[in-house]
């Protein structure tokens, strides 16, 4: 087996609108506070190569993945089909994407973002090296909480405190999954490393204008500078109902618990460099599967008289900018109008997106492209053939939630309004039909 890792800069130029926390806040950043990368892992074994890319962004669009692909087929031999474009989610980055309202995204970043993607991908398939590959899985706690049950977040003098937990551990991941590669030559040296786990990177929120990759980043630039010349990815899970257990706090609080929190998850990472045993990787497969998702229905009639009830928000004398009930009706208005001129034109109200799959021995990375709910993750973890199965979102695309059943018949921001600030109608059924999805790719990349 070889293994090449790299990494290049893909951090914007201050004055960027940053992403998440609208409706319309011009949150625009006024600093870097550290640098975000594009981090690659490529994987050859027995005549098949795959490629795996961790962005420090919130998402990447599919175009924008397909672009991607486009430059590193072009000056290399791998398959489309076996480069993965993955994104750990930071809200302290860039927006890369339309999310109405939630930061506008910078056109001359935007479009020279894809070759610098792709440059790194292209580095890590140079630099292959003979390599083994351990693997880890360690406890990872007080760093997350389930934010569909357990509604706020603590105080923050409680969850600074090193024994603080949530008051539903089941409900977040407790573990993280450590992968490190030693060089064949050098075993004491470690080439490169991933990390997996599923928590919100939201430590720094609305009033923080800094750019960095909020814990996770922190933490992977930590353990990278513990261990020189390493490129370390950070692999997001379930995290669509998992915040911090620092969230909306006032920057400089944030701030100082970004990297409270960022060590914690450093240390777990470390244990996991310590515990990693050695994988016998006896095959490497990939899987790529277009799907479309199921919508719920709603007739133009329906979109034109949700359309007036926003506008007359909005018309209504003395309506004001500043006033944060307007600026959603905002939000809405948009999405109706666009999702009126989509069936005008005939457009497809369902489009297409992926499903991907990379097996590396007994690891499967199962990848999606939503902020996926810790009971959808379980169900896939249940029915997986993989001896470590890995559900992970914002892969290759950025749909917005992937709800569990129980999320999607209560309703509210998740399961109804990110489709709206996305330009799209909500899913119909998302939790079954991701399941599925997900372990068919599963049982094609056991063969």
């Amino acid at each position: 087996m070889r293994l090449g890792f790299a990494k290049t800069d893909v951090t914007p130029r201050v004055g960027v609108e940053l992403a998440g926390f609208g409706p319309f806040l011009n949150r625009r950043s006024i600093g870097i506070r550290d640098r975000l990368w594009a981090r690659a892992m490529a994987v050859e074994h027995d005549g098949q190569t795959c490629l795996l890319i961790s962005n420090d962004l919130i998402k990447l669009s599919l175009d924008d993945t397909h672009r991607v692909r486009d430059i590193i087929c072009a000056a290399s031999t791998i398959a489309p089909e076996a480069v993965m474009v993955h994104c750990t989610h930071t809200h302290s980055g860039p927006a890369t994407g339309f999310l109405s309202g939630w930061g506008q995204p910078d056109a001359p970043y935007v479009e020279t973002l894809p070759r610098k993607v792709a440059a790194a991908g292209l580095a890590a398939l140079e630099g292959l090296q003979e390599a083994t590959l351990h693997h880890a899985e360690v406890p990872c706690e007080g760093i997350g909480l389930n934010r569909e049950y357990d509604r706020d977040a603590p105080p923050l003098e409680e969850v600074l405190e090193e024994s603080w937990r949530p008051a539903h551990p089941e409900l977040t991941d407790t573990t993280c999954h450590v992968l490190v590669a030693r060089a064949a030559e050098a075993p004491e040296k470690v080439i490169g490393f991933t990390s997996y786990f599923g928590c919100h990177p939201v430590v720094c929120c609305q009033q923080t204008r800094y750019i960095h990759g909020d814990y996770a980043g922190v933490a992977t630039n930590l353990l990278e500078r513990e261990h020189p010349g390493a490129v370390g990815l950070f692999l997001q899970g379930a995290q669509g109902d998992v915040n911090t257990c620092v969230v909306h706090k006032p920057e400089q609080e944030s701030l100082l618990a970004l990297d409270v929190i960022a060590a914690r998850y450093a240390r777990s990472v470390r244990e996991g460099f310590v515990q990693a045993q050695q994988v016998e990787v006896d095959r490497l497969a990939h899987a790529l599967h277009t799907v479309t998702f199921t919508r719920r229905v709603l007739t133009r009639e329906d979109l034109a008289g949700r359309l007036a009830e926003q506008e007359a928000i909005l018309h209504a004398p003395g309506a004001s900018d500043e006033d944060g009930t307007v600026r959603m009706a905002m939000v809405h208005a948009q999405a109706y109008r666009m999702l009126l001129r989509q069936m005008d034109m005939g457009e497809c109200m369902e489009p297409p997106t992926e499903l991907q799959g990379l097996r590396i021995g007994p690891i499967a990375l199962l990848g999606a492209p939503f902020e996926i709910f810790q009971a959808i993750k379980n169900e896939v973890r249940a029915g997986a053939l993989a001896p470590i199965p890995l559900v992970m979102g914002l892969t290759n695309d950025g749909l917005g939630y992937a709800t569990d059943k129980t999320a999607a018949t209560r309703g509210g921001y998740a399961a109804d309004t990110v489709p709206l600030l996305l330009g799209s109608l909500a899913f119909a059924n998302i939790h079954e039909e991701l399941v599925r999805g997900l372990l068919a790719l599963d049982r094609e990349l056991d063969g």
